[in-house]
């Protein structure tokens, strides 16, 4: 499947989860992420017993998680600039009307905090730096790198095109 088709696949998911990092050589970065969904057969635990009104909320509540069918999507930088993992709680509560992206779960930044910080402290780039941000319930993922990402869809296992 192509980068294109893949990043469309990936950004019409409605939840993501990161559930890997690693960095599988010097400099380059792997990120393991699934899509999640809200599941209707699921149930979601009250871990506060102690407020009832809790329980009231939670009632006809569904939890978003990752089920059987939901995609798993591998992105790898063969070389990285720099990268951020924020835990999602603190992320996105700043002011950001001056920065310009496209993409919903996966952003390309034209224009950044990030990059201005990067800019600022650091130099000795080889090519023109791009931002991208993966935005994941767990986590926010900052990547500032040359390339962008190499793309695999992981599972379920893409469908083989079918000979007639």
């Amino acid at each position: 499947m192509a980068t294109k088709s893949l990043l469309n696949l990936l950004n019409s998911a409605k939840y993501l989860y990161l559930r890997e990092i690693s960095e599988p050589r010097d400099n380059s970065l792997r990120l393991i992420v699934q899509e999640a969904v809200n599941n209707p057969v699921g149930t979601v635990v009250n871990l506060h017993p102690e407020l009832p009104e809790l329980a009231e909320i939670l009632k006809n509540a569904t939890p978003i998680e990752s089920t059987p069918g939901c995609r798993t999507f591998e992105l790898e930088w063969k070389r990285y600039v720099a990268y951020l993992v924020t835990e999602e709680c603190v992320g996105l509560c700043g002011k950001y009307d001056d920065e310009s992206f496209e993409g919903k779960l996966f952003r390309t930044y034209a224009r950044s905090h990030f990059l201005q910080h990067l800019e600022r402290d650091t130099g000795g780039h080889i090519e023109q730096v791009m931002h991208y941000k993966l935005i994941c319930l767990n986590h926010l993922i900052d990547v500032v790198a040359y390339h962008p990402p190499k793309i695999r869809l992981i599972a379920p296992e893409p469908e083989a095109p079918r000979i007639q």
